[in-house]
C-alpha cells in the first residue's frame, strides 16, 4: 500500500463512489441542521459506516458520533470533520439548495463531512485486506460554530490514545487541486470581552458630582486597543474590536451604567494565556481616573490553532503522494477561530485548507459564511485523496519512529 498503488487504488475507489459522494453532499446540503441539533445528519452518517462493517459511536449529547477503523494495538490517529450548518439563509439557485429555512452549509462543513465519510470507507476496506497499518478515528464533531462541540467530543473520550490529530477546511479561495498548509498559528484565539462601568449618574450640567461613564467608556473603548499594542507582543498577531456601546436613554442624564462589547483575536499561544489579567488590568486603570467601577467580563472562546511542524510534514509528504508536489500550497494565517484548536491540546496535529475555487468560475468570489457558498464538488474526490494519504503517512511515520526507538534500545 505505501508505494505506487495507493493512488492507484484511490482513484478507482473513487471512480466508483463518486455519484454517491456528490448526492451524500447534496443531501446534507439540502438538510442543513445548526450546532447540538444535527440528529438527521448523524444518522445518515451512522447509517453508512455500518454499511461497511464499522461500528460508530453516538455522543452523550445526541448528535455526532466517533467511529474507529481498524483493530489491535497499533498507532492510532484521528481524522476531524465538522457537521453543522449555519444560521443564514441560503440564497443559491441550484437543486439542492437548502429546504430548511434560516440555515445553510455556508462553510463547507456538507464537504468536510462527505470528505471523512469517503475516508472511512476506503480505509475500512483496507483494514479487511489487512494493509491498515494500526487505526484510524473519525470524529464527526457537532457544533463547531457554536463554538463548543470540540470540548464535548473531548470530554467523551475521543483523543484518549491519538497519538496525531488531522482536519480539512475548505478554502475558496484556494483553487481546486490545493491544498493549503502552513507551520504555526493558521486561526486565531477567538474570546468574547464584556465591560461594565458603573457609577452614580446625574445631570450632564453637573459631570463632577457624578462619574461621567458616557466619558468613562469612551475612554475605555478608544484606549485600550492602543494601550494592548504596547503590552502585548506585536508579532501576536492581537485584535481587539468593539462591537457593540451601550450607554443612557436621555441627551441630558449620565447614565449610572454603561457597555461596550468586544471580539477578542490572537494567534499566539502564550499571548492568548495573558489576554484576559492584561486587559483587566488596563481597563481598571482607564475606567478608575473617572472615577468609574469596571467589571470585566472574559469568556473563552477557542485557542489559536497552532499546526505543529511534523504534522504539516506529514501533510506536505501526503499532498506529494497523493496529488504531486504543485497541488501544496502555502496559505496565510486567518484572524477566524476554529475549535480544531482544542484537540491540538491533547495530541500533535494540524489543520489544512481545500481549494474549493472552480478554475472554471468567472463570478463574485463564493466566499464562506455567505448565503452564496458553494464549491466545486471534484474538491470532494481531491480531499478524500488527502485525508488518506494523511492517515496512512502518519501510521507509517510513528511505525517508523517506534522501530527506530525499539532498535536504540537494543542497541
Amino acid at each position: 500500500m505505501r508505494g505506487r498503488d495507493l493512488p492507484e487504488q484511490l482513484t478507482a475507489f473513487l471512480a466508483r463512489h463518486e455519484r454517491e459522494l456528490t448526492g451524500f453532499r447534496r443531501d446534507l446540503h439540502m438538510h442543513p441542521e445548526l450546532a447540538f441539533a444535527e440528529h438527521r445528519t448523524t444518522g445518515r452518517i451512522a447509517e453508512r459506516l455500518r454499511a461497511v462493517g464499522l461500528l460508530p459511536k453516538e455522543l452523550p449529547q445526541g448528535t455526532g458520533l466517533i467511529c474507529d477503523v481498524g483493530e489491535g494495538p497499533g498507532p492510532l490517529v484521528a481524522l476531524r470533520a465538522d457537521i453543522d450548518a449555519l444560521p443564514l439563509v441560503d440564497e443559491k439557485d441550484v437543486p439542492y439548495r437548502s429546504t430548511v429555512p434560516g440555515a445553510a452549509h455556508a462553510c463547507g462543513h456538507d464537504v468536510h463531512t462527505t470528505v471523512l465519510l469517503a475516508t472511512g470507507i476506503f480505509l475500512a476496506q483496507q483494514a479487511r485486506a489487512g494493509a491498515l497499518p494500526g487505526r484510524v478515528r473519525l470524529l464527526f464533531q457537532p457544533a463547531e460554530e457554536l463554538p463548543g462541540g470540540a470540548v464535548e467530543v473531548i470530554e467523551a473520550g475521543a483523543m484518549e490514545g491519538v497519538e496525531r490529530v488531522f482536519a480539512l477546511h475548505c478554502d475558496p479561495r484556494l483553487v481546486l487541486g490545493k491544498v493549503g498548509l502552513r507551520t504555526g498559528g493558521i486561526t486565531a484565539a477567538c474570546d468574547q470581552l464584556m465591560v461594565r462601568l458603573s457609577g452614580p449618574g446625574g445631570h450632564t450640567a453637573r459631570p463632577h458630582l457624578t462619574s461621567d461613564l458616557v466619558y468613562a467608556l469612551g475612554k475605555v473603548v478608544t484606549e485600550l486597543p492602543a494601550a494592548l499594542s504596547r503590552r502585548i507582543d506585536p508579532r501576536a498577531g492581537f485584535s481587539l474590536v468593539w462591537g457593540r456601546i451601550s450607554a443612557g436613554s436621555a441627551p441630558n442624564v449620565i447614565p449610572d451604567d454603561a457597555v461596550a462589547e468586544a471580539t477578542v483575536r490572537c494567534l499566539d499561544d502564550e499571548a492568548w494565556h495573558q489576554a484576559p489579567d492584561v486587559i483587566k488590568g488596563l481597563v481598571e486603570s482607564v475606567a478608575g481616573a473617572y472615577g468609574a467601577e469596571a467589571e470585566v467580563t472574559y469568556r473563552r472562546g477557542v485557542p489559536p490553532t497552532i499546526n505543529e511542524s511534523t504534522s504539516v510534514d506529514i501533510m506536505r509528504e501526503a499532498v506529494t503522494l497523493a496529488l504531486g508536489v504543485e497541488a501544496a500550497s502555502s496559505t496565510p494565517q486567518s484572524l477566524g477561530g476554529e475549535d480544531f484548536a482544542w484537540y491540538l491540546e491533547h495530541a500533535p496535529g494540524a489543520l489544512a485548507r481545500l481549494g474549493t475555487h472552480s478554475p472554471d468560475w468567472e463570478g463574485p468570489m463564493l466566499d464562506l459564511h455567505r448565503g452564496t457558498f458553494d464549491v466545486d464538488e471534484r474538491a470532494i474526490g481531491v480531499g478524500t485523496r488527502f485525508m488518506v494519504t494523511t492517515a496512512l503517512t502518519a501510521l507509517w511515520d510513528i511505525t517508523r519512529q517506534g522501530a527506530r526507538l525499539d532498535r536504540e534500545a537494543l542497541a
